[in-house]
């Protein structure tokens, strides 16, 4: 690469965002526009911090900072690969964690609720007991034992991959004490274990679907997103199970993202509470352990859907 030479922060995140946006990538990894994005793979070459934005903006980087950065850029373009992946971090819940291609990029809307202590829906000080399924990189359930510093957290998944990430996070956080991993089925393998919060960010999206996603996402792991011809192979699952796994007063919180309209052909009768989110994002339901008791036929017999 020819020596580029002197330029401040902010030059190179204009001329990385420029690159980026020429180059028609895909931004659904923890950005959605090509200046975020650049600026962290900027920052991250050149070793900054981004708490300290903007005062750094003018800020002289050596050829070799700027080098580094460019030379992320491009592999950025190049491979198709998520920024995350390049880095090795991702940010959730206001919290580090490390990421790399064996779990997905952490990115769940579940975040803004983990900072609320998960108010309304239930009274944090009724949370003891919380299961994390499809646990992968960790983030919620780190999130949640450190929202919720009385909580005991079981992190469980059904790839050995992921849960090595997840011990990762939950060192590098230094929860070894308050949240464990459990390689598990859902909820197989957890052995008859009740909580007081469910949470869940599990596959749910349709095999076809997953076939028509643009590059970035084939760098993923296929068994974080795909769900069967419907997206809810692993929904159904956790609907039909979770009350025997949940207190009497405990919540159910689950992630489907765009299966919602599918979700609720399946479940007429079944009354999902879907929550919102002051910074964007959505399909997220959430279900009392009353509710599932009242609904358990229901919720042991989906309707029929046809393949979207």
């Amino acid at each position: 690469m020819t020596d580029p030479g002197a330029m401040t922060v902010e030059q190179l995140m204009q001329r990385g965002a420029a690159q980026l946006q020429a180059a028609s990538l895909c931004y659904g990894h923890g950005s959605d526009n090509a200046l975020d994005e650049a600026a962290e793979l900027v920052f991250f070459a050149a070793g900054l911090r981004h708490q300290d934005a903007p005062g750094i903006y003018s800020q002289v980087l050596s050829n070799e900072q700027v080098l580094g950065a460019l030379s992320l850029i491009q592999q950025r373009i190049d491979r198709r690969v998520p920024a995350a992946y390049l880095t090795h971090r991702m940010w959730f819940a206001g919290h580090e964690f490390y990421v790399d291609e064996r779990v997905l990029v952490p990115r769940s809307p579940i975040a803004e609720l983990i900072e609320m202590h998960f108010a309304p829906w239930i009274d944090a000080d009724l949370i003891h007991r919380v299961l994390d399924i499809g646990t992968g990189s960790g983030c919620i359930a780190i999130a949640t034992a450190l929202a919720l510093p009385k909580v005991q957290v079981d992190a469980a998944d059904i790839s050995p991959d992921a849960l090595a990430v997840a011990e990762i996070n939950i060192q590098k956080h230094g929860l070894t004490g308050r949240v464990r991993t459990v390689q598990a089925d859902v909820f197989e393998g957890m052995s008859g274990r009740r909580y007081d919060l469910i949470v869940s960010n599990p596959p749910y999206v349709s095999t076809a679907e997953v076939a028509g996603l643009p590059s970035e996402y084939s760098h993923e792991p296929q068994l974080g997103l795909s769900a069967g011809d419907d997206g809810l192979s692993i929904v159904r699952r956790i609907l039909a199970r979770a009350e025997k796994h949940l207190t009497p007063h405990g919540l159910l919180v689950v992630e489907v993202g765009d299966t919602e309209a599918t979700l609720l052909a399946a479940y007429p009768r079944v009354p999902f509470t879907w929550l919102e989110f002051e910074r964007g994002g959505g399909g997220v339901f959430v279900l009392t352990g009353a509710q599932l008791t009242e609904h358990r036929k229901d919720l042991r017999s989906p309707a029929v859907q046809a393949p979207r």
